[in-house]
């Protein structure tokens, strides 16, 4: 029996990655996002943005007369790449952790039962916000970098606890004991048999959490709250945070305002971001299913 929703998930993604990668460098697709905010007709009347979808703008256009289409392909890449940079640097610090608290005493099991405690009372958007709008990361130089990192790290104690208890569940089974008996070496027993036992969940665990990413960036797009901004001091004692990006969570809360309107403007940003959760779901949904068969 075919797998569907893996089948699905794969093309999904297949068709948003040559999107995200090709799309660019069409010229049509560069030209879309110069701004158009009246256009005059030969009669002698004229336009003014936002245009709604047409023939000529299939997603309709911005308050500034920028081609919505162009405006979502130009932001793909980059709303991929921050999902899966904050996803892998989350998974690599939770895999870490939990192999630092395998021992009965460990100090990370401690620093892991907190920080799950801590995901578990306080929802993860409202836990981003508190430590992103601090005025420390607010002002910095390196803010994106700080931002991601919090990002990254805001739900670790939970991804970590699944791991600590899927390792210990495996650190009580005969083989890893047969193997401590003979002599295996710590990298010996995760190489054999932690890793090989822990990849399906993983995998499947990894792909569930990127629409949940991709979720959480777009709340905070709602709030007004991006990663992909910098701080620009325009007079003394007088700044602004600016927009560097194009990326969808952006093109979204830059949007809400215009709900009323030009209903397309927000629509489109947000259709985007749940065509990229769909995706990821199908795809952790179908590898759930496949591994369950082997």
């Amino acid at each position: 029996m075919r797998n569907i929703p893996l089948l699905s998930g794969l093309f999904m993604i297949a068709v948003l990655v040559a999107v995200a990668w090709l799309g660019p460098v069409i010229p049509s697709v560069k030209e879309g996002i110069i701004e158009q905010r009246m256009v005059f007709k030969e009669s002698g009347a004229f336009e003014r943005a936002p245009f709604p979808p047409s023939l000529q703008h299939l997603f309709g256009t911005d308050e500034d007369g920028r081609d919505l289409l162009s405006l979502v392909i130009m932001g793909a890449k980059e709303t991929l790449m921050l999902v899966l940079v904050i996803s892998i640097i989350r998974y690599g610090a939770a895999i870490l952790l939990a192999l630092l608290s395998l021992p009965e005493k460990s100090p990370a099991r401690a620093l892991i039962y907190s920080l799950n405690g801590f995901a578990a009372s306080l929802p993860i958007v409202f836990a981003a916000i508190l430590f992103i709008t601090m005025p420390v990361f607010t002002f910095s130089p390196h803010r994106v970098y700080w931002i991601v990192l919090i990002l990254s790290l805001s739900d670790v104690g939970r991804v970590a606890y699944v791991f600590q208890q899927a390792m210990k569940s495996i650190s009580h089974t005969q083989y890893v004991e047969a193997g401590v008996t003979i002599g295996n070496s710590p990298f010996g027993l995760f190489s054999r048999h932690y890793f090989p036992n822990l990849l399906p969940d993983a995998v499947t665990h990894f792909f569930m959490d990127l629409g949940k990413v991709t979720l959480l960036l777009g709340q905070l797009g709602i709030l007004s709250i991006f990663v992909t901004q910098a701080f620009v001091q325009l007079n003394y004692g007088y700044g602004e945070l600016q927009n560097t990006s194009l990326n969808w969570p952006i093109l979204l809360g830059m949007a809400k305002s215009d709900i009323i309107s030009g209903f397309w403007i927000p629509f489109f940003p947000a259709l985007a971001l749940t065509y990229l959760i769909l995706t990821f779901n199908l795809i952790g949904e179908g590898l759930r299913k496949h591994f369950s068969r082997i």
